[in-house]
């Protein structure tokens, strides 16, 4: 495994992420982004889910995060089917790379990963 710049401490998020939450449209919490998992449910409606600020994120982590520091999220499609296309949307800070969907087949994950760029700025990077 590849060092970063800072190693993001592991915590269980899991009481602060509700899948249920995550229908239709939602703008994602801090924890929801460092949960590592995000389960989302948009049935066959597509779903927007958008990243919490930079300024958001960066208070949730230590003091220190240096440029390079990465984590990892995994998106799962609960349910998608028909048009159920679930769609990652910059939040303020953020600047996408790649294609940011995961398709409308139930049960459907994609990786994305989280790095840090620049004072104030992170990008999320379709990986597989």
């Amino acid at each position: 495994k590849q060092k970063t710049a800072y190693e993001i401490p592991k915590r269980d998020w899991s009481s602060d992420v509700c899948s249920s939450d995550l229908t239709v449209t939602a703008t994602l919490t801090t924890a929801q982004t460092l949960g590592n998992i995000l389960l989302g449910s948009p049935g066959s409606s597509a779903a927007s889910y958008t990243l919490p600020t930079v300024t958001d994120l960066e208070a949730a982590l230590p003091s220190g995060v240096k440029v390079g520091t990465s984590f990892d999220l995994s998106v799962v499609n609960v349910d998608g089917s028909g048009s159920g296309v679930i769609t990652l949307v910059a939040g303020t800070g953020w600047t996408i790379v790649g294609l940011a969907t995961v398709v409308a087949t139930a049960g459907t994950a994609q990786l994305f990963r989280a790095r840090k760029t620049g004072a104030g700025a992170w990008s999320l990077y379709r990986v597989a």
